[in-house]
C-alpha cells in the first residue's frame, strides 16, 4: 500500500514537472516578444531628431562648413587651373597626366559611390508609396536616360561644329570673321595627345579643342546639381553629431571632384573670365545649398514624399551623366589614346592613380 502510494506520488509529480516544462516552453517565447517590441515605423515628412538634437551648434557648424566648403573647393579647382606657371604640371607632362587619371577615379567613385546609393535610398524608402517607387528601379532607369542624354548632347555639339566647319571652308576667303573665330581656336594651343574628352576620330586642333570644351560645360552640370543636393540636406540638418564628420567629408570631396574639373577647364582653353566663372559656381554651389537649406530648415523635410522624389531623381540624373562622363569622356578617351597606348610605364602608373582616386573617394562614402 504504502509503495503503491509513494509510486502514485512521485507520478504525479512527474506528470506536474512535465507539464510545467510544456507551459513554460510556451510560455517563454510569448514573455520574450512581448519584452521586445517592433521597431516604430519611420517617421516621414517630420524630422526625428533623437538624442542630438541641438539647433544653435548645428548652425555653427553650418556657418563653418560654408566657410570651409568653400574654401577647399576653391582650392581643389584652382590648382590645375594655376598648374601652367608649373613647368612639370604643364598639360602636356607626364606628372598632369597621372593627375588627371587620379581626379577622374574620384569623379567615376563619386557617381557610382556617392549620388546612385542616394538616390537609391531616396527612391526606395519607406516613406513613399510602395506602388510605384519600391516596385520599379527608377535610379537606374533615370541614370540610363540621363547617360543617353549625355551621349547625345556630345554628339550633337560635335555634329553641329563639323557642320559649321565644313560651311567656312566652303565660303572660302568670304567670311573673315568665321575664319578669325578659327584662328583663335587654332592659338589655344592644346596638345592633341592631351585628351579631356575623346576626339581620336575628330581630326584637328580646332575640333579638340571644342571637345573639351563641351566635355568641361557638361561635366560641371552634373557635379554642379549632386553638389546643391548636398549642401541642401546638410543644411536642413539640426544634428550635430552627423554634420560635424560630414564636414570634413565634404571637404575632401569637394577638394577632389574640384581638380577633375578644373583639368578639364584648363584643357579647355577657356577665356580668363569664363574659367572664373566656371570656378567660381562650382565652388559656391554647396555653399548655397547649405544656406537654401539653412533657409527652408523650418518647412524643409528630407523625409517629406516631395522631398525623396525630387533628391532621388536629381541625384540618379547626375549619377548617370558622371558615369558617362568619367568612363567615356575621361578615362577611355585617355587610356585608348595615343599619349598612353604608346607609353606601357605612364600608362600603368595612370591606373595605379584611377585606383587609388577611386579607392580614397570610396571611402568617403562612409561619411558622406
Amino acid at each position: 500500500m504504502a509503495n503503491t502510494f509513494t509510486n502514485g506520488r512521485r507520478y504525479h509529480c512527474l506528470a506536474a514537472a512535465a507539464l510545467l516544462t510544456v507551459l513554460s516552453l510556451g510560455l517563454i517565447p510569448n514573455v520574450s516578444a512581448e519584452q521586445a517590441p517592433a521597431p516604430p515605423p519611420p517617421t516621414c515628412g517630420s524630422d526625428s531628431h533623437g538624442g542630438c538634437h541641438n539647433r544653435a551648434e548645428a548652425l555653427k557648424l553650418k556657418l563653418i562648413a560654408i566657410a570651409a566648403i568653400l574654401v577647399t573647393s576653391m582650392i581643389g579647382v584652382g590648382l590645375p587651373l594655376f598648374s601652367r606657371d608649373v613647368p612639370v604640371l604643364k598639360p602636356d607632362g607626364k606628372v598632369f597626366v597621372i593627375i588627371k587619371a587620379f581626379a577622374s577615379g574620384v569623379i567615376l567613385a563619386t557617381g557610382y559611390m556617392h549620388v546612385m546609393p542616394d538616390s537609391f535610398d531616396d527612391l526606395r524608402s519607406m516613406c513613399l508609396p510602395e506602388v510605384p517607387w519600391r516596385k520599379f528601379p527608377f535610379t537606374t532607369f533615370v541614370a540610363m536616360l540621363s547617360a543617353i542624354i549625355t551621349l547625345m548632347v556630345d554628339s550633337y555639339a560635335m555634329a553641329y561644329y563639323k557642320k559649321i566647319n565644313a560651311e567656312m571652308i566652303g565660303d572660302g576667303g568670304a567670311n573673315s570673321q568665321a575664319k578669325d573665330a578659327v584662328v583663335g581656336l587654332e592659338q589655344g594651343g592644346t596638345n592633341p595627345h592631351a585628351h579631356c574628352g575623346g576626339g581620336g576620330a575628330i581630326e584637328g586642333a580646332k575640333a579638340q579643342l571644342l571637345r573639351h570644351r563641351v566635355v568641361a560645360q557638361v561635366l560641371e552640370l552634373g557635379i554642379v546639381v549632386h553638389s546643391v543636393v548636398i549642401g541642401l540636406g546638410l543644411g536642413a540638418s539640426d544634428n550635430p553629431c552627423t554634420i560635424r564628420p560630414l564636414i570634413a567629408a565634404l571637404c575632401f570631396h569637394q577638394m577632389f571632384e574640384g581638380m577633375g574639373l578644373g583639368g578639364c577647364i584648363l584643357q579647355a582653353e577657356f577665356g580668363l573670365k569664363l574659367k572664373l566663372i566656371m570656378a567660381f559656381f562650382f565652388s559656391a554651389t554647396t555653399p548655397f545649398g547649405i544656406a537654401l537649406g539653412i533657409g527652408l530648415s523650418n518647412v524643409y523635410s528630407e523625409s517629406s514624399p516631395a522631398a525623396l522624389i525630387v533628391e532621388g531623381l536629381l541625384n540618379a540624373s547626375s549619377a548617370g551623366l558622371l558615369n558617362y562622363m568619367a568612363l567615356v569622356d575621361l578615362l577611355a578617351a585617355d587610356f585608348l589614346g595615343t599619349r598612353l597606348q604608346g607609353d606601357m610605364k605612364l600608362q600603368t602608373w595612370a591606373y595605379v592613380a584611377v585606383l587609388c582616386g577611386a579607392g580614397l573617394m570610396s571611402l568617403m562614402a562612409k561619411w558622406a
